[in-house]
Parts: structure tokens; C-alpha cells; sequence
């Protein structure tokens, strides 16, 4: 392709990104193209091309006759190193170690729907189970994932008891020999900090002090280091929905059920503890999507909107997972 057609074609594509996002995507795509690809005073002609603020456009201006000037000098070979650019502020999720790509179409995620029907976890503000909302999100986020081309998703359906119950999901997960593990649940909080109200003629709790999502990995899970990765990608996509996390396991007010706050920007937290974060052959994240005993949450937790935001968030973080190079992107 010549020099002004891949500058026209690229030109339309970052037309309206944002400016903090230009400079990722024109380096994201000549790091792509072929060595030879023409001199490296295309780069410029792009910002130049794609920007539309006035200040761009003077120091583009004023920038015109340095050009020239190293327009007149020797000729110099046409191989460009992307080094040669200097540093650039890439996202943080960039400038970690990523793992290696993976193939969607064989890679397996287990979605774990948290407790079960005879074991229902917490019940909501206006009584219904947890249970009933976490297989909701569930099954969401399973049709989300296959509709990207992760054929291999499972959902997993645990029966029995609370306890007996964790053990048999974390050996299914291991039976299924996942690449990973997500086990979706709804939040509460501690008996203490509930309230009484009524609800249709039915008496029920309530807690509308705290809301949010929250994140958790185990430090003891095998793989911890891989754990801790996605779940900063799953909380990255949770706050990029407009979406913020719950502050209150950090609180001494949560007595045994504080826990350790790993990221105070994206609210992933440690729960060393947790059977089927701790115990699962592969990495594996829990994510609370939301609290369901805060009355106005609840609503919004059953609301086909939320549930598509979470589930689309899911989905980017398994994509970005799995190829790490949607980092460079982010939220378009």
C-alpha cells in the first residue's frame, strides 16, 4: 500500500479517538507493519491527518520546516525501529508481563455459578436469592463469551450443601482441565449491619450503606501471579462501565470479613481463604457484581442493562486475557 493510501485509511480510523489514545493506536499499527514500510515521516502526516485541535495544528505548522530541513539531508536507510520513538506511556496493564496468546476457540473458562439451589447464599433485599441472580449473570456472560469465539465456556451447576458443595465444584472445574476459572456472586453483608423492612406484605433485611463490586483472588491459588492478572482486567472493565467497587472489606467495621485490598484504584481484593479460589488447579477469580441487599442496587442488579454491562466487561477482560494486544486499545 502506498504511503498516502495507508495514511487516508489510517486517518479515518483514529478520527474521534481520544487524543490519549492516539498516540497508542498509530504506534500499535507501525509496530505491525512491514520494516520496509516507507520513511518514518508518515507517523507525523498521521497526527496531523487525525488531529482536530488548534494547538495540534500549530505545533504541526511550526514543525514544517524541521522536516524539510531533515528532508534535505543524506538519505539515510529506510528501516525504522520502533525504539527509536523513545518511551511512551503505555496503559498499565501493558507494561506488565502478559501472558502468551491463547486460541479462543479452544480455550477453556469455567463459569462458576456461586452456591446452589438447596444452598441459595444471601437472600436480597426484597428476598430473592442470590442463586437465582448469579445463574442470570451466568448464563449471560456464557453467551457473551461463545458469541466472541470462546466455544469452550462451561457454566458450572454445583448441588448439595454450602460446604460439600465447594469441594465438588473446585474437582468438576479440575475435571474439566479449565484454563481458568470465574465464579460469579451477588453481595450481602454481615448480620450485624442489617436493617429491618417490609417488602409486599413480606418482612425482609435490607443494607443500603454499602454497594459496589468487588474482586478476589487467593494468594494461595497455584497460579496466583496469572489470578491476580485477569482479575485486574475483569475490576478494569467493571470501573471502565462507570461502575465502582466496594470499599468496605478494607474496613476494620467488617470484623473477620475485612480483607486485604490489593489494588485501591479497581477494588480487587485477597481472600486467601476461599475453597474454590484456593483450591482450583487452574488461576481462578471470584467477582461480587453487585450488592443485592442494598435496595437500590438490588433494582439495578436485575435490570437487563447492568447485566449486559457486567457481562460485556467479562468478555473484554477474557478477550484482553487471551490476547494481550486489546490493551493497546482499551475502551474505544
Amino acid at each position: 500500500m502506498r504511503r498516502c493510501e495507508l495514511i487516508r485509511v489510517l486517518g479515518g480510523i483514529v478520527v474521534g479517538l481520544r487524543p490519549h489514545r492516539l498516540l497508542v493506536v498509530a504506534i500499535a499499527v507501525f509496530a505491525l507493519l512491514p520494516i520496509e514500510t516507507g520513511n518514518a515521516g508518515w507517523l507525523p502526516d498521521l497526527f496531523k491527518i487525525s488531529s482536530k485541535h488548534p494547538k495540534s495544528q500549530k505545533r504541526a505548522k511550526s514543525a514544517k520546516p524541521a522536516r524539510l530541513a531533515r528532508h534535505r539531508a543524506p538519505s539515510k536507510p529506510r528501516a525504522t525501529r520502533l525504539a527509536a520513538l523513545g518511551p511512551v506511556a503505555l496503559p498499565p496493564s501493558v507494561s506488565k508481563p502478559a501472558a502468551g496468546k491463547c486460541d479462543p476457540a479452544t480455550f477453556r473458562i469455567v463459569l462458576d455459578v456461586g452456591h446452589t439451589a438447596e444452598s441459595e447464599g444471601a437472600i436480597s433485599a426484597r428476598n430473592v436469592a442470590e442463586f437465582a441472580f448469579n445463574l442470570r449473570l451466568a448464563r449471560l456472560i456464557e453467551e457473551k463469551l461463545k458469541a466472541e469465539g470462546f466455544a469452550e465456556t462451561r457454566l458450572l451447576l454445583t448441588e448439595g450443601k454450602a460446604r460439600p458443595s465447594l469441594f465438588r465444584r473446585v474437582a468438576s472445574a479440575n475435571n474439566l482441565r479449565a484454563d481458568l476459572l470465574l465464579s460469579i456472586h451477588h453481595d450481602s453483608v454481615p448480620n450485624k449491619m442489617l436493617e429491618d423492612w417490609e417488602f409486599e406484605g413480606r418482612k425482609g433485611h435490607f443494607s443500603d450503606r454499602f454497594s459496589g463490586y468487588s474482586v478476589f483472588v487467593s494468594r494461595e491459588n497455584p497460579d496466583f501471579e496469572t489470578s491476580l492478572r485477569f482479575a485486574e482486567l475483569v475490576a478494569g472493565e467493571m470501573k471502565a462501565q462507570g461502575l465502582r467497587y466496594a470499599e468496605q472489606y478494607s474496613q476494620a467495621i467488617m470484623g473477620r470479613d475485612q480483607h486485604p485490598l490489593l489494588n485501591k484504584e479497581t477494588g480487587v481484593y485477597s481472600y486467601d481463604e476461599l475453597i474454590v479460589l484456593r483450591k482450583t488447579a487452574m488461576p481462578a477469580v471470584l467477582l461480587e457484581a453487585g450488592s443485592i441487599i442494598n435496595r437500590d442496587e438490588e433494582l439495578k442488579m436485575g435490570s437487563p442493562e447492568r447485566r449486559n454491562s457486567i457481562a460485556g466487561g467479562v468478555a473484554s477482560a477474557v478477550k484482553e486475557f487471551c490476547d494481550p494486544r486489546w490493551a493497546l486499545f482499551g475502551p474505544l
